[in-house]
């Protein structure tokens, strides 16, 4: 359970959707993995195809708990020397590591955490292309067809940097990963070619009306891969080969389903403090990720029962009192 997120202000969440804001993403954990079968050991502790990954490419990814529960929810990029960039949110990251360490031979492929010497520097908005393409004095074409997670290497400054492009706001948006010397100057270059820095507020509203699932929010480890839509995401490949909890994912893909699921909420109000979701008198669901939208109003994520619909009438029920809310389908209408 999370208290709402402040609501930002229309000039910032404008800008992340209609122009390029600068955000600071060092706070990920950001791990190298190397090695002779460093692309079979990531392989068999997530859910996506590692071993299909070609070099300038990525992906979304789940790790899981034998019981196909969601211990983090990584992105894996290929670098163009055959090993792998694996970046996941700070509150998932403990669990990433520990899983890491009892399970990757360090013979076979090498862990090494580089969050202190590589920084990560994002640009979110339609206009991040071309921002990102002026600050590194390249032409935008250069990320034109880059699909999701997919990043390419720029020079910059004397160094290296990786741009990926990430979907994880719902809009346009690019990650330049930089050597922490370099990022600074990396920051600057951004805000003189047009990118305003937003606060973190802005952003996790975009988060919550893509309707993407936060570690230690909205998903847990005692979340199911397919409960938090992760599949939808696209970090479930059901033709790979084994990995840790597989036999859950493919049970329930196969022969059955989850019985709840990840749905929007739309309301007039948010109140604080833990919130469970009613229908017809019936517990169905609870709150989790809650925001003020400029565009749409108190929404949040809550994971429900699955036979609650989308444009079913719900009461979410508060310490202070009731309040009436709408069931929405992720995403939230664009």
């Amino acid at each position: 359970m999370t208290s709402p997120i402040p609501a930002p202000s229309a000039a910032e969440y404008a800008l992340v959707r209609g122009d390029a804001a600068l955000t600071d993403r060092s706070d990920r954990t950001r791990l190298t993995v190397t090695g002779p079968q460093a692309a079979e050991s990531l392989a068999g502790l997530v859910t996506s195809d590692v071993m299909a990954l070609q070099p300038g490419h990525g992906q979304y990814a789940a790790a899981l708990t034998p019981k196909g529960k969601v211990i983090a929810d990584p992105r894996i990029f290929r670098r163009a020397d055959g090993g792998f960039l694996v970046d996941v949110a700070p509150a998932a990251a403990i669990g990433l590591v520990a899983m890491m360490r009892k399970y990757v031979n360090p013979r076979l492929a090498r862990v090494e955490d580089v969050s202190a010497s590589l920084a990560c520097v994002g640009v979110v908005g339609p206009h991040a292309r071309q921002v990102v393409a002026h600050a590194l004095a390249c032409l935008p074409a250069a990320f034109d067809l880059l699909p999701p997670y997919a990043h390419d290497e720029v020079s910059f400054d004397g160094s290296g940097v990786m741009v990926a492009r990430t979907p994880d706001y719902g809009v346009d948006a690019l990650d330049c990963f930089v050597d922490a010397s370099r990022a600074g100057a990396l920051r600057e270059a951004l805000v003189a070619a047009g990118a305003a820095p937003v606060a973190a507020t802005a952003l996790e509203v975009l988060r919550i009306e893509a309707g993407r699932p936060a570690w230690g929010a909205d998903m847990d480890e005692e979340t199911l891969a397919q409960e938090a839509g992760l599949d939808t995401l696209d970090a479930i490949s059901y033709t790979k080969g084994c990995y840790t909890g597989q036999e859950v994912v493919a049970r329930v893909h196969f022969r059955g389903h989850v019985n709840r699921v990840l749905r929007g909420l739309s309301a007039a109000t948010l109140d604080l403090g833990d919130a469970q979701v009613f229908s017809a008198d019936a517990a169905v669901g609870m709150v989790r990720s809650r925001a003020v939208s400029p565009r749409l109003g108190p929404v949040a994520l809550a994971m429900m029962r699955r036979e609650v619909d989308p444009g079913t009438a719900v009461t979410v029920r508060f310490a202070s009192g009731d309040v009436s809310a709408t069931v929405v389908a992720l995403p939230f209408p664009a």
